[in-house]
């Protein structure tokens, strides 16, 4: 009979205790112990189990277990008696900064201070143990939603030393999802106010804590050293490259095909490899998401489980509002290419606008770009990256934020799409102006006519391009410098469909008298360059072949064809 499948259950003592469908990975308490780290930061993509090894960490070490080896029954960590011994035998401090998602910095050094009055009111019997002085009483009770800052950043070291004391043991720190308020600081512009707050707590609670035995973090993203961890010399950094705990977030290829063979189609392996593997930790490739895993074993329906949420809103608007660079190589990366980098794992949250390397170290940290090789170069002393889209539901995440980032705000897109298809130059002129008009902002490009940020959108709107007209044609784009040009190419996948060349350019007041001049320069320009000889070179007939000039001043278009 196979488990019952219990979607959105991160608490481990709930999976163990009604039977529910479990890929034990309490190995990793015995990997974690045996490599005596101070401060572990572990980095995964979310939903790739984070919270629930912390809840089994918890569970396993915490005092408030003791005895409770019911839960480890059956478990490889209880084959041996070192660590039965171990279970239940440690103060531990359990705090999850996951729902901590306000949109000012008051608000969210409000929820974290309503995080620690929990975690004082559920150790309020301290309060009656007589430990504690008069002055520690007092703090005790000034903890609340609305205290002092500096009484804040200081509670988790404040509570270490009580239990430390009370128990006679050092204590065990675990904080999940620690980067979610930095995350929402970025997006809601007071990441100032944060890394300050941030750095504060994390110094007295992993740095000058005399009373932690042993800590663990987890987040997204290994936010920059000189952000918040300026002062923590003793933490053990964790990423998806690192070697470490590389099988225990995640489920490997084999545990997913048992669990195929458990429920009953093993004739699904070759799909289900498609859509959801492609993640590698380490050295460990083959690493499946096990939210969609889950979620496909319950409802037995490929489709975009992972990628399917609203927490997606970060690397959309980075994409989004990134330049035109990035643009062009997010396209190679729909169309299935790998690109190369020399990759640095510290996000730099406030230089995502400007830095190319710390959106893709971001994205790779997200999940949703794997690495596909790497070549250590004696000459940079670097390792170089080749990444790509980690899988098919990936692929299909990014194609339909594309698409809502035209069809929520303009429906003349599609009229758009349909006219160009027709050969319709007068439709397409009316709807691109009203496209323009009302989707320009979308990609921040600013009102400047002339400077650098009207490349957004020619990218922005090529993406767009690519994922309504996939089906029907192979989109490439010359993608040669300078805010003028971008030159786009639609080969037909059907022999009864033309092929189309667009020729981007900016109207130029020194060069050009009026728009049909710019216009009429672009056309010139793909006659003169013969972008057309590729495509008779595929046997296209040179009157298959459609070519329009598309040329912009501000919000306003021109096309012409020929």
């Amino acid at each position: 009979m196979t488990r019952t499948v219990g979607i959105g259950h991160q608490d481990f003592g709930d999976l163990r205790k009604n039977g529910w469908f479990y890929i034990d990975k309490t190995n990793f308490i015995k990997e974690w112990w045996e490599n005596a780290d101070s401060v572990t930061l572990i980095t995964r993509p979310r939903r790739f189990g984070k919270t629930l090894n912390m809840s089994m960490l918890e569970q396993f070490f915490s005092v408030k277990y003791a005895g409770r080896g019911d839960l480890f029954e059956g478990l490889s960590i209880w084959e041996e008696e070192k660590y039965r011994t171990l279970q239940g035998s440690y103060p531990v401090i359990s705090l999850s900064f996951a729902n901590v998602k306000e949109r000012n910095y008051e608000m969210t050094k409000q929820r974290i201070s309503q995080i620690l009055t929990d975690l004082y009111n559920k150790n309020y019997f301290l309060l009656e143990t007589g430990l504690l002085t008069e002055e520690e009483q007092k703090y005790f009770r000034s903890i609340s939603m609305d205290m002092a800052e500096v009484s804040a950043t200081i509670a988790i070291h404040k509570m270490a030393d009580f239990l430390s004391r009370y128990y006679g043991k050092k204590v065990i720190i675990l904080l999940d999802e620690y980067d979610t308020p930095m995350q929402e600081a970025y997006v809601n512009g007071f990441w100032d106010d944060m890394v300050s707050f941030t750095r504060n707590m994390f110094n007295a609670a992993f740095k000058t804590n005399p009373y932690l035995e042993r800590a663990v973090m987890t987040g997204i993203t290994r936010v920059s050293k000189e952000s918040i961890f300026s002062d923590l010399n003793n933490l053990e950094v964790v990423t998806t490259t690192s070697k470490k705990y590389e099988d225990s977030f995640g489920f490997t290829e084999e545990e997913v095909f048992q669990a195929l063979d458990e429920f009953g189609l093993p004739e699904m392996k070759k799909d289900v490899k498609r859509w959801y593997d492609g993640f590698t930790f380490g050295d460990k490739a083959d690493i499946y998401n096990p939210w969609s895993i889950l979620n496909y074993l319950d409802k037995k329906r490929l489709t975009t489980y992972w990628a399917n949420t609203s927490s997606n809103s970060l690397a959309g608007k980075i994409i989004r509002e990134g330049d035109g660079k990035i643009k062009q190589t997010f396209e190679r990366l729909l169309q299935g290419e790998a690109m190369e980098i020399f990759l640095d794992e510290q996000i730099v949250y406030n230089q995502l606008s400007g830095n190319e390397n710390a959106i893709w170290s971001l994205l790779l940290a997200s999940g949703y770009l794997k690495v596909v090789r790497t070549e250590f170069t004696e000459a940079e002393g670097r390792t170089k990256y080749w990444l790509a889209l980690t899988n098919r539901e990936v692929k299909l995440m990014f194609e339909n934020m594309i698409r809502g980032w035209f069809s929520e705000r303009d429906g003349n897109y599609n009229d758009f799409v349909k006219a160009m298809l027709l050969g319709d130059l007068d439709a397409m002129n009316e709807y691109m102006n009203r496209v323009t008009l009302n989707i320009f902002s979308c990609f921040d490009t600013g009102k400047s006519a002339y400077g650098a940020e009207p490349e957004k959108f020619y990218h922005g709107f090529v993406l767009g391009l690519m994922v309504d007209l996939s089906e029907r044609y192979l989109l490439t784009s010359n993608r040669e410098s300078g805010f003028g040009r971008y030159d786009v190419m639609l080969e037909p996948k059907k022999e009864n469909d033309d092929a189309i060349i667009l020729e981007f350019k900016v109207f130029q007041p020194r060069k050009e008298q009026s728009l049909e001049d710019t216009a009429a320069a672009a056309l010139k320009q793909i006659e003169e360059k013969d972008y057309a000889a590729v495509l008779r070179a595929k046997g296209i007939a040179q009157e298959r072949i459609r070519k329009y000039g598309v040329a912009f001043q501000g919000k306003e278009v021109l096309i012409e064809g020929m």
